[in-house]
């Protein structure tokens, strides 16, 4: 990285420094000094000290994030603008790479020369201050939207393996009941053929048509494995070859050995084997179709909690809503996330709210960042606590972790913009300064309590008509 000075000629043609005084620019060559990059050379790296401003002379400097260890391209700077730490930015650590892009050369002024260039050009500070500003602007609503791009690709990966588990259901309850009901016919003309009196098929036809619950009766395994066992070994002495494909049926049913045999014993010996396949097939048959409709209720809750989470039915504006209608859909779109992580979910809600004036994706977002960071923040078999109050004429929602806890030289910055202690890279620092802009567009405020063992995050937000 070869150095050398610069003229206040080339300073000139960078545009921040355009019309300057000559002295000024005189200072800036006499303070800074010109740097040479090779093309495709690393300038900066994540986790570096933010030491120097940049003007670029020649070239250009293409910036990458990372996500998930993959280097994503950002924003570019090309020749003639100005990068790097400006004067009063909060910047200590680089959060991207930056690389050459062909042969660049830039003009670098250390931060210490920061104070005396407020003194010799206050109008220059000015004009950077400025573009301090808008790259912070650009820059928030950049990572504004991959916040956002984020949390829609967790809650699309989680949403994809709920709606999954219900559609695998369905699937293989079909396939059974193609198979039931295949072997149907066959079975039900080989019982009739036999014979049986009307009495003895109106207590066949009672047990089949019986209630039948969803899951199976509890029991304890051993216990069940006994029943399974006895059953069993009846069944083959009623002419079916392997009784235990029909035993787990008929006791998933219920149906047990006191139950079976009186019915059975009326029935012609040669009648028994079919009755009794048809009796478990019927059984199992209405077993699965309470799984489907189970599996497409639970679709249905998923699409239902979508729809509220995102607010498709609902414009932006202010509208009256119930604050545990957004934390439920918030927190069943991202149950797949506490699952994965074996996180504990206790709720602990106020037994009725008044509603709240606000805008559901808004406030969902905020529910999101605060689960996501409390997620984060929990080692494998955490525990959450979602809580709600009232108090006075705020609805009050706590969000409370029993992870380390936020030190204590954190604490007061865990709010600022951009400020993150997560690894460089892979934290935009700009999920709670989101939440909290959110919570103070709504008139509430959002507050945070942490110690070793309990972190809790608290949204005030006033009564509908009270603010």
């Amino acid at each position: 990285m070869p150095t050398s000075s610069v003229t206040p000629d080339e300073l000139a043609r960078v545009a921040v420094f355009a019309d300057l005084p000559a002295p000024t620019l005189q200072w800036l060559a006499d303070h800074g000094a010109r740097r040479i990059f090779a093309p495709d050379e690393t300038i900066v790296q994540p986790g570096d000290e933010a030491e120097y401003m940049m003007a670029l002379l020649r070239g250009g400097i293409q910036f990458y994030g990372q996500r998930n260890g993959q280097r994503e391209p950002g924003f570019r700077v090309e020749a003639g603008q100005v990068t790097g730490v400006l004067p009063y930015s909060r910047l200590r650590v680089m959060q991207r790479q930056g690389v050459a892009l062909g042969e660049t050369e830039a003009f670098m002024l250390h931060r210490n020369q920061f104070p005396e260039l407020e003194q010799v050009s206050p109008e220059l500070v000015q004009r950077l201050v400025g573009l301090m500003s808008d790259r912070a602007r650009l820059e928030a609503r950049t990572q504004e939207r991959d916040e956002k791009l984020r949390a829609l690709g967790k809650l699309s990966a989680g949403l994809a393996h709920e709606l999954n588990n219900p559609a695998a259901a369905i699937m293989r309850a079909a396939e059974n009941l193609a198979t039931l009901l295949h072997a149907k016919p066959a079975l039900l003309l080989e019982f009739v053929r036999h014979c049986p009196s009307p009495e003895t098929l109106q207590a066949l036809a009672d047990l089949a048509t019986g209630p039948v619950a969803a899951t199976p009766p509890t029991q304890s395994a051993l216990a069940r494995a006994d029943a399974e066992d006895e059953l069993a070994d009846w069944l083959e002495t009623q002419g079916i070859a392997d009784g235990y494909q029909l035993a787990g049926g008929l006791l998933d049913a219920g149906l047990t050995l006191n139950r079976l045999e009186p019915v059975v014993a009326d029935l012609p010996e040669a009648a028994r084997p079919a009755a009794l396949s048809w009796l478990e097939g019927q059984l199992t048959t209405r077993r699965l179709v309470l799984d489907v409709q189970e599996a497409g209720s639970r679709i249905t809750t998923l699409v239902a909690n979508v729809k509220t989470y995102s607010h498709m039915d609902r414009g932006s504006n202010f509208a009256p809503l119930d604050v545990h209608d957004g934390l439920e859909s918030t927190l069943n779109i991202m149950s797949y996330c506490l699952r994965e992580e074996k996180i504990t979910l206790t709720r602990d809600y106020a037994p009725t709210l008044p509603p709240v004036s606000g805008q559901v994706s808004s406030l969902n977002q905020v529910w999101t960042n605060l689960l996501d960071n409390a997620i984060d923040a929990l080692p494998p078999g955490g525990q959450i606590t979602v809580r709600t109050r009232l108090e006075g004429e705020f609805v009050r929602v706590f969000i409370i972790d029993d992870g380390p806890g936020i030190p204590p030289e954190v604490l007061p910055h865990i709010m600022e913009p951009f400020y993150t202690t997560k690894p460089a890279g892979e934290g935009t620092g700009l999920g709670l300064d989101i939440a909290l802009r959110i919570v103070e567009q709504h008139g509430g405020r959002l507050e945070v309590q942490s110690e070793p063992g309990r972190t809790e995050f608290g949204v005030w937000l006033p009564v509908m008509g009270r603010s």
